[in-house]
């Protein structure tokens, strides 16, 4: 088991959710964090607390991956030892809307395709060479079910999460003569403010997508990300599928 205890991890859209979760996870092994998210004040709030309580050091920045001129910025001006980043998780990620393709919103498929896809590409192409320059790290994309098969009226955000599946494929493919590993985990049900932000704010519409059955917490996501870096430096996790129990695909769940 390789110890965590003074890494330099990087988590975006570390807010809330799974990237609350991993943060906390990976600072109880003791790790550094660099903590990115839109609500600034909310990730100031959580850095500062996690310092406190686990002794460790933690830098906090308001960051939209959507603005590659902002990603840039951000990781350009750390101070040097923070450009050490041992691991990256591309975590920031959301849904818009449960339409059909032809009564879809193009909004909607702009800020899902920003964010999942390019946002998480303008993050590894600013965040990888540095782990290329040292010949050391790990790169952890959340992915999801839905990068897997696709589900009624998840056409465009399924189509973004294929996206994440194949470009973590070609990042361990491009980086294959590196020391650097890539892995990516691609939960199922996971009842955090995911179906919120869906569905804008309807808590009723985003409380019946989990009624019925036992869904993920952000703290199982976030132990099957710590496990995945904590392996030893020549094992890696390249994909790990996990689902809530009563859950066998994306449309498959099995409700009392």
């Amino acid at each position: 088991m390789l110890s965590l205890k003074g890494k330099t991890v990087f988590i975006t859209g570390a807010s809330s959710g799974i990237g609350l979760a991993s943060a906390k996870a990976f600072a109880k092994k003791g790790a550094n964090l660099i903590l990115a998210a839109r609500r600034f004040e909310n990730i100031k709030n959580i850095g500062s607390k996690l310092s406190k309580q686990y002794k460790i050091e933690c830098k906090t920045f308001k960051l939209d991956v959507r603005k590659k001129n902002d990603v840039e910025s951000v990781v350009k001006n750390l101070p040097a030892k923070w450009k050490n980043i041992d691991i990256l998780v591309n975590n920031a990620g959301l849904s818009r809307g449960l339409d059909k393709l032809h009564e879809g919103k193009i909004p909607d498929w702009d800020e899902m395709i920003d964010t999942n896809v390019k946002g998480l590409l303008y993050i590894s192409k600013t965040v990888i060479p540095l782990m290329v320059k040292r010949n050391s790290g790990h790169i952890i994309n959340i992915g999801s079910i839905a990068g897997h098969e696709v589900y009624p009226k998840g056409n465009v955000y399924c189509a973004s999460k294929h996206a994440v599946d194949a470009i973590t494929k070609g990042m361990r493919i491009d980086l294959v003569d590196t020391n650097i590993r890539v892995t990516t985990i691609d939960p199922g049900l996971v009842e955090t403010e995911f179906s919120v932000v869906r569905f804008r704010g309807n808590v009723k519409m985003a409380k019946a997508v989990y009624t019925g059955i036992k869904p993920l917490t952000p703290d199982d996501i976030a132990d099957a990300i710590v496990y995945a870096a904590s392996r030893p430096e020549n094992v890696v996790i390249a994909e790990m599928i996990i689902l809530a129990n009563k859950q066998a695909s994306s449309t498959v769940v099995h409700r009392t």
